[in-house]
């Protein structure tokens, strides 16, 4: 590939020579309704385009060609008969391969799985099916969805678009790949510690960390007991090339379900009065914050400025103090439970990965996570009065730009520096709060991009501050796997 293939930006959304895997799912799902284009039409062209950019990429590690080609005939056959159409309906999308979808391997990336075949479609998977989405294949993730970057012995590394010394991100690394190439405009993924954010970030993407308890998950195919941690933190959410698509499949997969007790429908909220009110964090105290994370703070800060936000620069309560809940909380539970699997069934990455975590964070005991239990209310009482002066943060989403690959399994210095620059993702997670990945303009021809926060259930205070900050960038996904250098 030529640097002048890699570097040319795709035509305009809805005009006549784009492509329909170029275009976004809000405007495939129109021209599918109004009968310009078919389902079969978008579907067979993600496919397409799959096949040319894949087999470098490797974000998709299992397709459903003939699948979703019957699924989008079906999707065609209602709108001819006139039947009620949803929001969806028709278009394209990708599931990441540590859930259910039913007749497929839930393996998460590990081989020992490779043949759990789910008889049930997880609730989330339900969800986007009911709003008319069209599965066409499932992406990769790291070996039991454990690491910052995505690769595993099962299926192999997924290399980031944008260029291929660079992390795509983990865990959700496969999703944000394939949709920052254009395999589908949305894709499915999941976030403990920012498995949705961080990809969104490393490949230039919109990715929503919903509240706790907004999107129903339940995997029939799991056994044994929630940790508790899990239960508190991992949550499902969307990856896209920009906020609209971003508040499209978040509102189809924010559907309660019996399946997941945790799962709620707020009531809805008194319209907001006044001027909007923004905290911003571009230097938060006790961290080392690189210079060019900090720069697209300020940016962000600046497009708000224009569109008549007010914006301060102040910090919410305790954010590093938050950020060190998340090793209490996981570490004992999580570890406990999850080191005798990886000892059986994991590969050498995520052996390596989690050995070097084991090393870095504290021995903590289950005293020490029943304590951060009650740290974590506290700090969420104190965010949530906070976000009466200020309903929104707008703060980094990690304090480094986008890592080179192998940074995980490097050595115990390395680890220690990464789960520093993590802090902001993990904090969020721990807190239970809506973040939204945002991109901002690339540098150096990295992706770079903020962490809108806000209240919980405010999904749409963060839809609305990310609507600006994008406003004014040129379009940059989808693009051609660029080869490293081609800048």
């Amino acid at each position: 590939m030529s640097s002048s293939q890699a570097t040319a930006m795709p035509p305009t959304i809805g005009s006549a020579e784009a492509a329909l895997w170029q275009l976004d799912a809000s405007e495939l799902a129109r021209l599918i309704v109004e009968g310009e284009v078919s389902s079969r039409e978008a579907v067979s062209s993600c496919l397409a385009r799959m096949d040319a950019v894949n087999g470098t990429l490797n974000a998709v590690v299992r397709r459903f060609d003939a699948e979703a080609l019957l699924a989008a005939d079906a999707a065609d056959e209602m709108r001819a008969r006139g039947e009620a159409l949803a929001p969806l309906h028709g278009v394209p999308i990708t599931v990441k391969c540590n859930i259910d979808q039913k007749g497929h391997p839930t393996d998460g990336g590990v081989g020992a799985y490779r043949d759990l075949v789910a008889d049930s479609d997880n609730p989330v998977v339900s969800n986007l099916r009911a709003a008319g989405a069209v599965i066409i294949g499932r992406t990769n993730t790291p070996s039991y969805s454990m690491r910052w970057h995505t690769e595993n012995a099962l299926h192999g590394a997924t290399l980031n678009p944008w260029r291929a010394d660079i992390t795509p991100g983990g865990s959700s690394g496969g999703a944000a790949a394939a949709v920052a190439a254009g395999i589908g405009p949305i894709a499915h993924g999941n976030d403990i510690a920012g498995s949705v954010r961080y990809p969104a970030y490393c490949c230039g993407l919109v990715g929503l960390r919903p509240s706790y308890g907004r999107v129903p998950s339940s995997n029939a195919t799991a056994k044994g007991l929630a940790s508790i941690s899990s239960q508190l933190m991992a949550v499902q959410g969307p990856l896209t090339r920009n906020v609209r698509d971003c508040e499209l499949a978040f509102e189809a997969m924010a559907r309660p379900s019996v399946r997941d007790p945790r799962c709620v429908a707020p009531a809805p909220f008194p319209p907001d009065s006044g001027p909007l009110r923004v905290a911003l964090v571009s230097k938060p105290r006790n961290a080392v914050v690189h210079q060019a994370v900090t720069a697209a703070v300020i940016s962000a800060g600046r497009a708000l400025e224009a569109a008549g936000v007010i914006v301060e620069e102040v910090e919410p309560p305790d954010l590093a103090a938050i950020g060190d809940l998340w090793s209490k909380l996981a570490v004992a539970d999580v570890m406990a439970g999850l080191q005798p699997l990886i000892a059986e069934n994991g590969d050498d990455g995520i052996r390596r990965a989690v050995a070097l975590w084991s090393e870095v964070f504290p021995r903590y005991s289950a005293a020490d996570t029943l304590t951060a239990l009650g740290e974590r209310l506290l700090a969420l009482r104190n965010w949530q009065l906070f976000f009466e002066t200020y309903p929104v943060v707008v703060m980094p989403c990690s304090y480094a730009p986008p890592l080179p690959v192998g940074f995980d399994v490097q050595d115990a210095a390395e680890t220690a520096r990464v789960l520093a620059a993590q802090s902001p993702l993990m904090a969020i997670s721990v807190l239970g709060l809506p973040g939204l990945a945002v991109p901002t303009a690339p540098r150096d021809g990295i992706p770079s991009g903020v962490q809108v926060v806000s209240g919980r259930f405010r999904e749409d205070l963060c839809f609305r501050v990310g609507t600006i900050i994008e406003a004014g960038l040129d379009r940059a996904t989808p693009l051609d796997p660029r080869p490293i250098g081609a800048y």
